[in-house]
């Protein structure tokens, strides 16, 4: 794995400092410096409502109040990248959540993308009241990442399976999902047959397109398969990964941060999401031995 880069580290910092949210600030401090995990809940605690769901524009592009299915997986996510051993707290507001999210879910086990109550507020175009179920890949991950035992999950999981051992999803994002749903189950022969199951939606190059999309707008080999040694990592060749990391280091703005290459609808949203990506970033390239250790 390469021992050089061309990050600016400082740079990035700067640009989260200048213009990220508060939570992506505690997160970057837990990433780079070893900060408490306790700074992360305080700032993510204001974003919960008190059915136990989560709102308040966690996910940049539902600026509603109230609790959205992928405001819990944002929450999720946060968790997951803490991890149940940082905190107390962390156990307890996953299995939260997860109660939240099974009083919203669907008979069959799925979550809906985007429940009615977000027509009231600003939100991105493809935020629109739906029952598509392709988040609950996602959210299944994070609460096996996360060790969590809970009626629902098992629930969640079936409906997973059953969408993955029919006919093959061909969409970017629910690819994107259902291979972070492969690379969290605990069932790896079963596992290893669904990711070949899903070879066929990717491109020669590995990348997938993104169905109503920006122009061009496409999910890469890096963003399909984010950790090395997952059992997606199956589907890219180490030539192909390393070209990404390559790409996304090159991919810094002067202003030390990254962008991102779907719509920037409101200037909330692009600053909030800049500062998710760039943390991203700096994350995936950490864990690719990409980034030099901070004193």
């Amino acid at each position: 794995m390469s021992t050089t880069t061309s990050i600016d580290v400082g740079a990035a910092e700067r640009f989260l400092y200048d213009d990220a949210r508060l939570l992506e600030r505690h997160r970057l401090g837990v990433l780079l410096h070893d900060a408490p995990a306790s700074r992360v809940l305080d700032a993510l605690r204001p974003y919960r409502n008190d059915d136990g769901g989560w709102g308040h524009a966690l996910e940049p592009d539902l600026r509603g109040p109230d609790s959205q299915v992928s405001g819990a997986l944002s929450a999720l996510e946060v968790l997951a990248e803490l991890g149940t051993a940082a905190d107390p707290a962390v156990a307890r507001l996953v299995t939260e959540t997860a109660d939240w999210l099974a009083s919203v879910a669907l008979p069959d086990g799925r979550v809906p993308h985007v429940l009615p109550t977000a027509a009231d507020y600003p939100a991105a175009p493809w935020m629109q009241p739906n029952e598509n179920g392709f988040l609950t890949f996602a959210i299944t991950a994070r609460l096996w990442e996360l060790g969590l035992n809970h009626p629902w999950l098992d629930a969640a999981t079936t409906w997973c399976w059953g969408q993955l051992e029919g006919e093959a999803p061909v969409d970017g994002y629910t690819v994107l999902f259902a291979l972070n749903f492969l690379d969290a189950v605990p069932e790896p022969d079963r596992v290893a047959a669904a990711v070949e199951r899903l070879r066929p939606a990717l491109r020669d190059d590995g990348s997938i397109a993104v169905d109503g999309g920006q122009d061009d707008e496409q999910l890469t080999p890096l963003q399909l398969s984010a950790r090395p040694g997952s059992p997606s990592r199956a589907l890219f060749s180490s030539g192909q990964i390393s070209a990404e990391l390559d790409r996304l280091e090159g991919e810094q703005l002067e202003d030390g941060g990254w962008d991102f290459d779907f719509l920037h609808w409101s200037p909330g949203q692009t600053v909030e999401w800049r500062g998710i990506v760039t943390l991203g970033a700096l994350r995936t390239l950490r864990q690719h031995e990409r980034l030099p250790r901070l004193p």
